[in-house]
């Protein structure tokens, strides 16, 4: 059975906030960002750029997309597709759900639309 971690409840992580899931806390071994974007849905990333070595948790969010912090490239967090410059590698989308008003991850499945690396 695939993994699945009760990061949050819901009101826990703030609109426009992330939380990183250490990758020594998940099956993938990658540190895993959940957003908690402006339209009150749950995202989640792997946490690294994939241009330099920066946190995306520590990027902003705005409408349906992070800011890296480093060089602001932009990822689609519904997708993780690359969305501007100088990054263009996209990164993977890890399923996130909410229920029963936890936020559940599921570290390494990818979301239907998005991203499969």
């Amino acid at each position: 059975m695939a993994q699945v971690l009760d990061i949050a409840g819901n009101d826990d992580i703030p609109e426009g906030e992330a939380v990183v899931v250490p990758g020594e806390d998940n099956e993938t071994g990658k540190d895993i960002a959940v957003f908690h974007a402006e339209d009150g849905e749950f995202y989640a990333l792997d946490d690294n750029c994939t241009h330099e070595t920066a946190s995306l948790a520590d990027g902003w969010i705005e409408g349906d997309r992070v800011e890296c912090p480093l060089h602001a490239t932009e990822f689609c967090l519904r997708t993780g597709k690359v969305m501007s410059l100088p990054a263009t590698e996209s990164t993977f989308t890890h399923k996130v759900e909410v229920v029963d008003g936890r936020v559940l991850l599921h570290p390494g499945e990818a979301v239907s639309d998005a991203v499969r690396k």
